[in-house]
């Protein structure tokens, strides 16, 4: 069962219709008590992460999920999401993330418009390169735990794996057919 963290904002029913469309059984949550029997979380995102953090943190949330991830419960960050599993952004320099992935989320800056927005290729290390789309003013820098990259203006992380920590920057449930196979195939690791 998939815990499907409600914090009152973000990408909740693309989410929902994404893990409906496949067969995969979830429940919503918005405190840890709402998460009981759950064997994996899966964090969405869409806004500002000093208003993600602020709500996780008030809603009990913020420790719940360091100790599930602690506990190696099998933890996925969609957008904001992802960002939210660094120590910090510069969106909201003086709150922390949740500190599972070191390092900072940064803004982008230099390139044509922010927020990237659209379709933009991903790099796997496997070699293979697949289109998603994304929705994202800011981003994690390549680090060791990056397992895809894009471009916009410089090489950033499009995709973490660190043990059974995961991300996607970009949105699979948005993706089409490659977006849901990503997002499958996350659940059938679970």
């Amino acid at each position: 069962m998939i815990g499907l963290v409600d914090y009152g904002a973000g990408n909740l029913r693309s989410v929902c219709n994404a893990l409906d469309h496949l067969g995969r059984k979830y429940k919503l949550g918005a405190s840890p008590r709402d998460m009981d029997g759950t064997d994996a979380i899966l964090l969405p995102g869409v806004g500002h992460f000093g208003q993600m953090m602020g709500r996780l943190e008030e809603r009990g949330l913020v420790s719940w999920l360091r100790d599930r991830a602690a506990e190696g419960v099998p933890l996925l960050g969609i957008c904001l999401g992802m960002q939210a599993l660094f120590e910090t952004s510069e969106e909201a320099p003086d709150l922390q993330g949740l500190g599972l992935l070191p390092g900072a989320v940064l803004r982008f800056s230099g390139v044509p418009r922010v927020p990237h927005m659209g379709w933009n290729d991903v790099q796997f290390r496997d070699g293979t390169c697949e289109s998603f789309y994304f929705a994202n003013s800011f981003y994690a820098p390549v680090g060791e735990w990056t397992s895809a990259t894009a471009h916009y203006g410089r090489d950033f992380t499009a995709a973490i794996m660190r043990d059974n920590i995961a991300g996607f920057q970009f949105h699979p449930e948005k993706s089409g057919p490659p977006g849901l196979d990503l997002l499958n195939d996350w659940c059938r690791s679970c």
